[in-house]
């Protein structure tokens, strides 16, 4: 079996996490790390016994190389995202994807025109629970969708980011809610502000519009004493209740509320061994550069909105 080669930029939490599991899935082998910081670099590429740059340029000129991961600090995404793409290697690339949705859709554009496979990401989709929460949706095993809930709360994070939790966490659930609605929404309003001093929002109420007035909350911050992840859909005929978590999934209905065993997966494996074989078996992305750019585009709305007091309509 050829393996494909892949290498990682960035040794936060999640780029460490990204190497350990190119290091143990079967279909690739990892063959760099890089980031800024060369002592970081050299530390973990030795644990892995590859090779550590502090250079992705330099690293790109790999011709072993063919995929990265991009799992850097959010607003150098789009650059180092642009250089991966730029020297022929497919990429995925973590939220927000970029600082702009103009920055997001060149990375698609280029992705496009050099026939590479590009994604972001959003591995709550890799949640069983979720896929069948979609399913449901669109087969209207849950009646006519109505709306949909969303709590992604925690203590202040380890690591002091460069954007504030709106674009950090709730663009997860943006995303999530645009699977479920399977398009995205037509207006958005949202408050936030900060009660830490510091220069970005810490918590955030965001509520989208969809066709027909079906909507999605989101109530997300980094002021609760600990940590959810929850998920609450309603149909006409039923409610849809997921832990992201424990996986847990639950169906209310009239009668009864069932508790289906859903097997459990590691999303982030889940979603590099998606990656992998899009790239290797030219499988049809559950995640697309354009999800992306959806993404990306509601969360700005989202800020604009908060920060003008008024409705943001999505073009």
């Amino acid at each position: 079996m050829t393996k494909l080669g892949v290498a990682v930029i960035g040794t936060g939490q999640w780029g460490k996490n990204h190497a350990r599991i190119y290091n143990e899935l079967d279909s690739t082998e990892l063959v760099a790390i890089c980031d800024v910081n060369a002592e970081r670099a050299k530390v973990m590429a030795d644990s892995y016994g590859v090779k550590a740059y502090s250079d992705s340029t330099e690293m790109l000129r790999d011709k072993s190389i063919e995929a990265v991961s991009v799992c850097t600090w959010s607003t150098i995404l789009f650059q180092e995202a642009l250089k991966v793409l730029n020297a022929g290697k497919h990429v995925l690339v973590e939220k927000p994807m970029a600082t702009t949705p103009p920055q997001a859709e060149q990375l698609v554009k280029i992705a496009k025109e050099n026939g590479l496979h590009l994604t972001v990401g959003f591995l709550m989709r890799f949640i069983p629970g979720l896929q069948q929460i979609r399913q449901s949706a669109e087969n209207k095993k849950i009646g006519e969708l109505v709306c949909a809930t969303a709590k992604r709360v925690s203590q202040w994070p380890e690591r002091i980011g460069d954007v504030g939790v709106v674009k950090d966490t709730a663009i997860h659930d943006i995303d999530v809610m645009n699977f479920i609605f399977n398009e995205p929404p037509i207006f958005v309003y949202a408050n936030m502000g900060s009660m830490r001093i510091q220069k970005f929002e810490d918590y955030a109420q965001i509520m989208l519009t969809y066709k027909g007035g079906r909507t999605a909350f989101i109530e997300t911050n980094w002021l609760t004493p600990y940590k959810t992840r929850t998920l609450t859909v309603t149909g006409s005929d039923a409610i849809m209740r997921l832990d992201y978590m424990t996986q847990d999934f639950w169906i209310e209905q009239k009668t009864e509320t069932i508790q289906p065993r859903l097997p459990f997966q590691e999303p982030l494996k889940a979603e590099l061994q998606h990656f992998v074989e899009c790239i290797t078996e030219k499988k049809k992305p559950l995640v697309t550069g354009e999800d992306g750019v959806v993404a990306l585009k509601v969360a700005t709305a989202a800020l604009e909105s908060s920060a003008k007091n008024k409705v943001v309509h999505i073009e």
